[in-house]
């Protein structure tokens, strides 16, 4: 099983910079389309827009609408529940839960959890009683099957970056830190939300953060010839060994 990680495209409509977000976006799923062998899934791990807005929705749907694959959302610090519901309402998936955009996607060798890490107002993620519960459920579901899960902020510290902490608080994290060690079937953990490419773990579990695919957004230190190059992940799941991932760039044209 291979799946095509992007995050944090930030579409909009009112910054300078909009006309080449919306170019990175494109690009990257050109590129995605091109693959061969081609991906199984896309999954965009969040700040699929900027300010939430019903408008920037509808520009991300029609860059998404020439993908080859499907495509699985989860909601970012900048997303808006709501309108990302109403947008994409036809998908069926995001309204399996009423209150927050967690779901499971079962169509695959790997069981892939989207996680809903949201909090409104906030930059910084949450994680509340009410999604632990709703991830113990999801877990148990079928809790004899390979697992990976996807959020837009990652549990551990990152040492790069002015705050390390990317969560509410130090304990918001370690509860999800803990709820999500409670399951030995989940072999990988995939984020965003800081813009540069990190590693780190959940007890035994790799956690593994992809830069923004906006480049005039991007965190880190790149040579100038990929300054203009967005940059995504490809996780290439075997049942003996587990999760590989491979950095892929769009190059320019």
């Amino acid at each position: 099983m291979i799946i095509a990680q992007i995050s944090d495209t930030h579409i909009a409509l009112d910054t300078p910079d909009a006309d080449r977000r919306i170019r990175d976006f494109e690009r990257t799923i050109d590129d995605i389309n091109s693959l061969d062998p081609a991906p199984d899934v896309i999954i965009h791990t969040g700040d699929i827009v900027h300010n939430g807005t019903l408008d920037e929705y509808v520009l991300a749907a029609t860059i998404m609408s020439k993908a080859k694959l499907p495509i699985h959302l989860m909601v970012g610090n900048k997303d808006d529940r709501f309108n990302l519901r109403k947008t994409f309402s036809s998908s069926g998936y995001l309204a399996s839960n009423p209150d927050f955009v967690s779901y499971a996607i079962e169509d695959f060798s790997v069981r892939l959890l989207m996680l809903d890490t949201l909090h409104p107002g906030s930059n910084k993620g949450d994680f509340c009683e009410d999604r632990i519960s709703d991830l113990v459920d999801l877990i148990g579901a079928h809790p004899e099957r390979p697992t990976a899960v996807f959020a837009h902020h990652p549990p551990f510290h990152v040492s790069e970056g002015p705050d390390p902490l990317h969560f509410q608080t130090d304990e918001i994290m370690q509860r999800f830190r803990r709820a999500l060690q409670r399951s030995a079937s989940i072999v990988g953990i995939f984020c965003g939300h800081v813009h540069r490419g990190v590693a780190g773990v959940v007890g035994n579990i790799p956690v593994l953060v992809v830069p923004s695919i906006a480049t005039t957004l991007r965190k880190g230190e790149y040579p100038p010839e990929l300054t203009t190059c967005p940059i995504y992940h490809l996780h290439k799941y075997d049942p003996d060994w587990g999760f590989s991932s491979e950095i892929r760039i769009v190059r320019d044209q």
